[in-house]
């Protein structure tokens, strides 16, 4: 676990240079020792943690090349140590839940950020997620569709890579010939790691309960880099 104190290298990414030499100047008076990167886009961000492979990175969500939630889809899938804090403008509850589901831990509006984003960097460092005080009515809910998220990778773990491969392909709609042929396998051979799965997934014993549970959890299924 981090030592926020000890915190030694940090990436901020936003295209406003004047509200990122805001957040440099307050970050520089709470952590003395940082060093701290300013990237101007998405690009410059996905570059900069995979290279620097800092203890934090706090991005916008709005900027050119790349937004920030694709910069934490990216890094999640390079499984990076960087924690990822979101600084935005956007309070929807469906963005939260994006941003999420994509990587981050930390989620503060930039109109709070003064007072809040030293515990948000303090708190992801040590583990925890942190969600802006504004955002709090949306915890509960929050919190709901991430404990369903880990119970759907805690289940995929469970899958050898053949029926990965076979139920990412049920998710896009192809039949067990389709499968297959894709495969170089026989259509009994799907069949069997279709029922296999299902099991392993703790599925209704009924027909089409593979789709259904895959039309139920498309959403989530589209943010988990094992998948």
């Amino acid at each position: 676990m981090a030592n926020p104190s000890q915190i030694k290298t940090l990436i901020i990414a936003d295209d406003h240079p004047i509200f990122r030499k805001g957040l440099i100047d307050l970050l520089q008076t709470a952590f003395p020792n940082v060093k701290i990167t300013e990237c101007h886009n998405g690009a410059e961000a996905i570059d900069g943690i995979l290279k620097q492979k800092p203890e934090v990175a706090i991005l916008d969500i709005n900027m050119p090349e790349a937004n920030g939630l694709d910069v934490c889809k990216r890094v999640l899938k390079e499984n990076s140590n960087t924690k990822i804090i979101i600084l935005t403008m956007y309070r929807e509850k469906e963005m939260i839940k994006n941003a999420m589901l994509s990587g981050a831990l930390g989620y503060i509006l930039k109109d709070t950020a003064g007072d809040e984003i030293v515990d948000c960097i303090n708190t992801v460092l040590g583990g925890d997620k942190y969600i802006g005080t504004a955002m709090l009515p949306h915890h509960t809910e929050l919190s709901i569709e991430d404990k369903k998220k880990q119970q759907l990778i805690d289940g995929l773990k469970n899958l050898s890579q053949a029926e990965l491969k076979t139920l990412k392909l049920v998710s896009q709609n192809k039949t067990s010939k389709e499968i297959s042929e894709l495969l170089f396998l026989s259509e009994k051979t799907i069949e069997n790691y279709r029922s296999r799965i299902c099991q392993k997934l703790e599925l209704p014993p009924r027909n089409n309960s593979l789709v259904i549970w895959i039309s139920e959890n498309k959403e989530l299924l589209s943010y988990i880099s094992e998948f």
